[in-house]
């Protein structure tokens, strides 16, 4: 009985240390957005500005070939009011910010929508990573519509996945989802891209993207290093129980 309690704790301890490795090492660079070189709740620009309507994100490319694209920096708080760059409809729709997040990154799948991306170095050739994200779907005040079919698809080096697709009826908000998704590294630095794709023309809907975090998908030898110890002391446990059976 003992010995099956402390395999218990062992494999606790070993998940706990997993999550808590993986959250140190995180390899995106502000993957919550809140770094800005020119301030938030306005509209991306491909290169560093000093125009007081256009920033820049630290760590990201935000491009559609000419310039940033219709993407934007919102403040989480103040996007469905007035005061934001881009006014989504959130009134009576559901429309709740993620808890400790102050901006997120918002484009709109319709109109000139640009690649937002970011080279992540540090990788082991043909190690996996597990690649998460918050995403939610919005709707623009001042346009109506049903908006079906939105979704993230996402690059990393030369491989790309979608994000389960999201559909929301005129005004509403589909509610903060979370994606997973493994990717295997072709090179040692890859560049990992976003890109708002969907079928609804004639009703502005704008994906909005937040927490992003791409980790190994492998125990890190801190991990493994408690389990294996973990796993010494179950050893040594039932070594001495034996002892005290004889």
């Amino acid at each position: 009985m003992r010995i099956k309690s402390a395999l218990l704790s062992v494999v606790a301890i070993a998940t706990l240390g997993t999550g808590f490795a993986h959250a140190a090492t995180n390899l995106v660079a502000n993957g919550n957005f809140e770094q800005t070189t020119n301030g938030s709740n306005k509209q991306l620009s491909a290169k560093p500005t000093t125009a007081a309507d256009r920033t820049t994100l630290a760590g990201w490319t935000s491009s559609n070939g000419r310039d940033g694209g219709y993407n934007f920096v919102l403040d989480s708080k103040t996007a469905p009011t007035w005061d934001s760059a881009i006014w989504l409809k959130g009134s009576g729709n559901g429309y709740d910010p993620l808890d400790g997040h102050g901006n997120f990154f918002a484009s709109d799948s319709q109109y000139h929508p640009g690649v937002l991306s970011q080279t992540v170095s540090g990788l082991a050739i043909g190690s996996a990573y597990t690649l998460t994200f918050d995403y939610a779907l919005a709707q623009q005040v001042g346009f109506d519509g049903a908006n079906a079919d939105n979704y993230w698809q996402v690059g990393f080096g030369g491989t790309s996945q979608d994000s389960t697709a999201l559909s929301i009826a005129n005004g509403g908000f589909s509610g903060w989802k979370t994606a997973t998704m493994t990717f295997t590294a072709d090179g040692a630095s890859q560049v990992l891209s976003f890109l708002a794709k969907g079928t609804a023309p004639g009703a502005p809907p704008f994906l909005l993207l937040d927490g992003v975090s791409l980790v190994s998908a492998v125990p890190e030898p801190a991990t493994w290093g408690m389990l294996l110890g973990g796993l010494g002391l179950v050893g040594f446990a039932a070594r001495r129980r034996g002892k005290k059976t004889a």
